[in-house]
């Protein structure tokens, strides 16, 4: 189904329907996006609602028209889901504006937040309830709730407390269509048909626009342990990981491996910021408890056990909020210093566990045949997600590897297969990886997907492009 530019004609009958100042032409940082190989159309138009109401009226004017629409929630996304680079004219629609929090209910542990709500302010408006809304991830002081709901972003705390769709009871949305949809449920059983909620979140603005969500809270851990802990490789951080479990069990909300890699890169780049160990080792886990008590007590504990185990060598536990501060300030700069480095090629892939030694050896030595790279490896290890991320050679300027990028990617991505694993962990498809879809996604899967596009978007308006590829 072929789309419309948006015209100044369908934009003056649209005003003629909202209110004042809900349109207008979109300033530069509505066309960009993170990594900056997408530019969206300068010449677009920027919608900017302040209630469901505007957005079902937009929506539908835009479905009426077959002009497309681009949600953009923080503009954090690093797969290009919120630019539209090629194609029609299309009204891009910010959510910015429709960022209150509608309700918190502490003794269901449910905060009602529109989708506008920066992520910070949802997990402050949790801890102003003495709860806690365990999605944490880099960009939370710019992300905005729907954004994350609409990726089904990941972050440091999936290991315990599950992705952003484990976090959502209900939603509220505009469909292609305009219609709203009321689901803004709050419980916890609701067996009644399909699971649109389930179907909205992780579907990039590819078949409605999330408006608000119920989100789950839970308790405040009374008292936090943070540690980094040197260890061997990969392996032994498995094993540390299962040693951990069988010591505190659910307990563990954050397990981070990095290779020295990252530190180095930060040093490097970011001189200002503490570094734990004078000089980083070639391998370290980044361990947080959450107990009801003793969380120190516990990984001093984990650690001796670790030790006699050989998994470890040497660690350091924080001592105080400073330190603790300290340890995640490291983590949550890789990413920084890795975009001032300026890298090849880069991966956010999920692995089986068990695989991910050997897949972390394996890739090494095939960049190793290909070329001279540098990689830094870190992220996630208690869920199985690395960021797998290829750098030039010291010294050597990324414009050299140009011609070597897709064959870095390849073979990462082709390794990753073969483990049956996923290249796309928790930054979505958006627009950069609707390639890799095709080229790995299940066949029944893609069918089914674009069934149910072509089912709920016939005119193909909602952010085009973006999952499966137009």
């Amino acid at each position: 189904m072929s789309l419309n530019s948006v015209s100044s004609a369908f934009l003056d009958d649209l005003a003629t329907r909202l209110p004042a100042d809900t349109l207008r032409r979109p300033e530069p940082r509505y066309l960009e996006e993170p990594r900056g190989r997408f530019e969206g159309h300068p010449n677009a138009a920027l919608a900017l609602p302040r209630s469901v109401q505007d957005v079902a009226t937009i929506v539908t004017a835009c479905n009426a028209a077959r002009v497309a629409v681009v949600p953009y929630g923080g503009g954090t996304g690093l797969v290009g889901g919120q630019v539209m680079p090629d194609g029609p004219l299309p009204l891009i629609l910010s959510l910015e504006r429709m960022n209150k929090i509608r309700a918190v209910h502490p003794l269901e542990n449910v905060l009602v937040a529109e989708a506008g709500a920066i992520l910070a302010d949802v997990q402050a408006a949790a801890e102003g309830a003495d709860r806690l809304f365990p999605l944490s991830l880099a960009a939370e002081g710019t992300a905005r709730i729907g954004g994350n709901l609409a990726t089904n972003a990941g972050g440091v705390n999936v290991l315990r407390y599950g992705n952003t769709r484990d976090l959502c009871l209900g939603l509220e949305a505009v469909l292609p269509s305009g219609d709203i949809w009321n689901g803004l449920t709050r419980l916890r059983k609701d067996n009644t048909g399909y699971d649109l909620r389930g179907l909205l979140v992780g579907s990039e603005g590819s078949l409605g626009i999330i408006t608000a969500a119920a989100l789950k809270l839970s308790p405040r851990p009374a008292s936090l342990g943070t540690a980094l802990m040197v260890v061997t490789d990969p392996a032994a951080a498995l094993r540390l990981l299962e040693l951990a479990r069988d010591h505190v069990g659910e307990a563990v909300s954050a397990f981070e491996i990095m290779h020295r890699q990252g530190p180095d890169f930060v040093a490097e780049t970011l001189p200002d910021i503490r570094q734990p160990f004078a000089d980083p080792p070639d391998w370290m886990v980044l361990v947080e408890l959450g107990m009801s008590h003793n969380a120190e007590t516990a990984l001093e504990a984990l650690f001796a056990a670790a030790l006699d185990a050989g998994l470890v060598h040497d660690g350091l536990i924080a001592q105080n909020a400073g330190q603790r501060a300290d340890f995640w300030s490291l983590r949550e700069h890789i990413p920084v210093a890795n975009k001032r480095i300026g890298s090849i090629c880069s991966h956010d892939i999920a692995l089986p566990l068990t695989a991910l030694p050997d897949f972390i050896d394996e890739a090494g030595k095939a960049l190793a045949a290909l070329g001279d790279f540098r990689v830094n490896c870190f992220g996630h290890l208690g869920d199985g997600n690395l960021h797998y991320n290829v750098f030039p050679a010291k010294g050597r300027d990324r414009a050299e590897y140009d011609p070597l990028r897709d064959r870095v990617k390849s073979v990462v991505h082709d390794l990753v297969a073969a483990y049956d694993g996923s290249f796309s962990a928790e930054h979505g498809v958006g627009r950069f990886k609707t390639g890799d879809l095709q080229r790995y996604g299940d066949p029944a899967k893609l069918a089914a997907m674009r069934a149910i596009k072509t089912a709920l978007d016939p005119n193909g308006i909602m952010n085009p492009g973006v999952v499966l590829e137009a």
